[in-house]
């Protein structure tokens, strides 16, 4: 979501605005309603994919599995790291791979400027909405051909739908159409979590390209503001 308004704080009906723009990709019920208060910050005269959170979310209490069929704790595995959350799935024909590759592409482009120290701390995870489907295995191998750093993580389905809501990302379950495709409904933000507090900070929309990612990943591994 890019705004451009002068400098001020917005309630949650600021959030669920680009919440509702983040579902119209992979398709939604649109109930928000139970989504988390978020106060965000935009600057004057700046077109930026990244919004701030003056409230940042609270990184989910998730244990899920991940694509060595390990139990991975997300709290614990990310406490102090500069992580990158996305919700999504392997099927997805066009938002979910456009956004990890973008993630991956931008990734590849800091590493050439920045000390592999700094990179190496950085968390990109990746969270099924689709578990049934997107088991430990389907994941590495999909996660392989973008990014095989990339943390995968499936389970169980409400646990997951849980973990998205308490940072406003709402998950339909998987439904199968008449002509037996299955589809995942799904928000498309991606949230970035601080280094120092833990808390997701930053929220990017369906839109944000390689070159936003790239231009915003060195403050994000020092916990700044982009």
């Amino acid at each position: 979501m890019r705004t451009n308004s002068p400098k001020k704080t917005y309630a949650a009906a600021a959030l669920l605005a680009v919440c509702a723009l983040t579902l119209s990709a992979c398709g939604s019920s649109g109930d928000d309603a139970n989504a988390p208060v978020a106060e965000v910050s935009a600057e004057s005269g700046a077109a930026k994919a990244a919004t701030v959170l003056d409230k940042p979310f609270e990184k989910p209490d998730l244990v899920l599995t991940d694509t060595h069929g390990k139990s991975y704790d997300l709290r614990k595995e990310t406490k102090g790291k500069p992580t990158l959350i996305y919700f999504g799935y392997t099927n997805c024909p066009d938002i979910c791979p456009l956004t990890m590759n973008n993630i991956a592409v931008a990734k590849k482009e800091v590493s050439k400027k920045l000390p592999k120290s700094e990179l190496a701390n950085l968390r990109i995870v990746f969270v099924t909405t689709d578990p049934e489907r997107d088991t430990p295995k389907a994941l590495g191998e999909w996660l392989k051909g973008i990014d095989p750093d990339v943390v995968g993580l499936t389970g169980d389905f409400a646990t997951i739908q849980a973990g998205a809501r308490t940072m406003g990302i709402s998950i339909d379950p998987p439904t199968k159409g008449k002509n037996g495709k299955v589809t995942s409904m799904h928000g498309t933000q991606v949230i970035a979590f601080s280094p120092k507090t833990d808390g997701g900070y930053v929220l990017y929309g369906e839109d944000a390209t390689v070159e936003d990612y790239a231009k915003d990943l060195p403050k994000l591994l020092k916990g700044e503001k982009p």
